[in-house]
């Protein structure tokens, strides 16, 4: 059955660090970009950062300097290094994947980010 799944959320003060993984497993279109939301509590989903097939990268402002997605490919597993937190870090992080031309997608269950303020 394809799947998302991600790891690595907790509870972490602020200034701390987290690394996020996110696995994907059974999927049958070949995947392109791969993307982290963050959904804050009361809030929609808001893209953090992405990363294509070949390495291109993007970032939402509010975490440029602090957080690095990188990308395996030969284990279909993209990750997130979030350092010097904060508490409007916090939220269930979600990984995506997209179709490599298309428009198929799939998601994670999420993982949740506490940084208590």
């Amino acid at each position: 059955q394809a799947h998302l799944r991600e790891s690595g959320g907790g509870l972490v003060q602020p200034g701390g660090s987290l690394r996020l993984s996110c696995t994907a497993a059974g999927i049958r279109f070949s995947i392109g970009p791969m993307r982290w939301y963050r959904k804050a509590p009361g809030k929609l989903h808001d893209l953090v950062a992405s990363i294509t097939h070949d390495g291109t990268i993007e970032y939402v402002d509010r975490v440029k300097g602090r957080f690095t997605i990188s990308r395996d490919n030969e284990k279909n597993t993209i990750y997130l290094q979030m350092n010097n937190l904060n508490p409007e870090d916090t939220g269930i992080y979600y990984c995506n994947a997209q179709e490599l031309g298309g428009s198929q997608e799939t998601w994670g269950q999420g993982t949740l980010v506490t940084v208590p303020a």
